[in-house]
């Protein structure tokens, strides 16, 4: 095991799979491989669909904050979103750490995580508001917020991985990514 791990950033608009991409390399990741995938706590409900994650109150949420009990918090749509003190662990214990994080919260999360690699996950347009759709989260306002938000430049050091097709080839360049370090 390597000193410290190295935290993989995810980022990308709503509905470009960075769930599914990293699903999909966990899956395929050999038993034993040093690296673990962060799950997210966030103010929704966890039957909303979509990510496996912690469900926590917007009071709960303050209170772990407030606490340190979070690496790395942001705000968006509304919502809460932190990433577990135990991922400082993990990277101390050797681990790479494969987070869903957000384009809003990329440069705190570089100040936090020296060595941080951001992994942009992009689809076309009408792949996304279709996905979006499917999922049936949001009003079609809210979608098209989301979309009309999905345009922005990626990080020049970012991996970009375009999950237009086989859900398997996505997860694939992922996990080479991941077993490359």
């Amino acid at each position: 095991m390597r000193e410290r791990g190295r935290v993989w950033y995810l980022i990308g608009p709503s509905g470009a799979g960075k769930d599914s991409v990293m699903a999909r390399a966990r899956e395929q990741l050999a038993p034993g491989a040093p690296v673990l995938f962060a799950h997210r706590y966030i103010t929704r409900p966890a039957r909303a669909g979509g990510e496996n994650h912690v469900e926590l109150s917007e009071a709960e949420f303050c209170a772990r904050e407030a606490r340190g009990l979070f690496a790395l918090t942001w705000r968006s749509h509304g919502l809460r979103y932190g990433i577990g003190l135990e991922v400082e662990g993990w990277l101390a214990a050797g681990f790479d750490v494969v987070v869903n994080g957000s384009r809003h919260a990329l440069d705190t999360a570089r100040s936090r995580f020296a060595g941080m690699r951001p992994v942009v996950v992009t689809a076309p347009v009408a792949m996304l508001a279709d996905r979006l759709a499917r999922r049936g989260r949001e009003s079609a306002e809210a979608i098209a917020l989301r979309l009309a938000a999905a345009r922005w430049d990626s990080p020049e050091d970012a991996l970009e991985i375009v999950n237009d097709g086989e859900l398997d080839d996505a997860g694939r360049i992922l996990l080479s990514a991941l077993m490359r370090t």
